[in-house]
């Protein structure tokens, strides 16, 4: 099992189950409203620990979000480079529509923007060269982070989320693996359709290897030599925060412990269905037990039909 390193965000999420996402001009009652711990870098490395994988978070929160530690090593998450600062943790604003269970978010960084070219530097220091570095758009100087990291020889995940201009002037040609969905692949190459993005992307960047996520159509795997289709497992969806976090958690561990990407791809799309039939994004996670316990019982349900 290689050991990996996710420098990414933490955020104390308050989700709104709403009738319908609010409207310009319009107030709106919520149905119900929950606070949980969120953020896709914390998100992600809970998703890598409950698969098994060897992880340590690196990142900063505020005094106001230290039971975001505790979530985190209750899942077998190592915490050793996480910084408390002075100042909020980064929080995010979601709704969830209670028919669809689609979300819509907005973000307030908070102490996930407070990093600095020291703090980065002395992280990558206590890590192993031959590691995995994961990574997201949630915190300030990711540019900086990758080229380091690059150099150092870690081989790099990045999940493209939020895209902005600064991300636009990445080097992505030192990304090894690419984890996005349709909607950042459209941002990334103007293209709309899944094997049209996946041209694209490879077309740019011949060594990547570029993981698409399609929602209920399922998720794309793709590098310069193979393309496998993973098709979505059917889940009752209350709640699709997280999903896409749990989906690379879990892809990214399966590679880290040897497995080919079929392999990957269909634990990490048995695990994203089992998150999207739970409230949250953290704490809806499941285990890799319950994940392997479900993919028994649906091979089984196949052979009797």
């Amino acid at each position: 099992m290689r050991r990996i390193l996710n420098f990414g965000s933490m955020n104390l999420d308050t989700v709104y189950t709403v009738d319908h996402f609010v409207r310009p001009g319009e107030t709106l009652p919520s149905l119900e409203m929950e606070v949980f711990p969120g953020g896709k870098g914390l998100n992600q490395s809970v998703a890598l620990a409950r698969a098994g994988a060897e992880v340590y978070h690196a990142g900063k929160i505020g005094r106001d979000g230290k039971f975001l530690l505790n979530l985190l090593q209750s899942a077998g998450v190592d915490t050793s480079f996480v910084e408390v600062i002075n100042g909020h943790t980064g929080k995010a604003i979601i709704q969830v529509e209670e028919s669809t269970g689609q979300n819509g978010i907005l973000l307030y960084h908070g102490a996930n923007w407070q990093m600095t070219e020291l703090f980065l530097d002395e992280v990558l220091a206590g890590f192993p060269g031959d590691g995995i570095l994961v990574m997201q758009n949630e915190i300030n100087l990711g540019g900086y982070l990758l080229e380091r990291a690059a150099n150092k020889g870690m081989q790099i995940a990045l999940t493209p989320s939020p895209i902005d201009d600064s991300l636009l002037q990445w080097e992505l040609g030192q990304v090894t693996w690419l984890l996005l969905n349709e909607v950042e692949g459209e941002a990334l190459t103007g293209k709309t359709q899944p094997e049209e993005i996946l041209d694209s992307l490879l077309g740019q960047y011949p060594e990547m290897r570029v993981v698409l996520t399609l929602g209920e159509k399922g998720a794309f795997y793709a590098d310069r030599e193979k393309r496998l289709n993973q098709p979505a497992i059917p889940a009752q969806a209350v709640d699709t925060t997280g999903a896409g976090d749990t989906f690379a958690g879990y892809f990214l561990a399966g590679i880290a412990r040897g497995q080919n990407e079929a392999e990957a791809m269909e634990e990490a799309a048995q695990a994203a269905a089992i998150a999207v039939s739970r409230f949250g994004a953290a704490v809806s996670v499941p285990t890799r037990q319950e994940v392997m316990q479900a993919l028994k019982e649906e091979k089984s349900a196949r052979v009797r039909a």
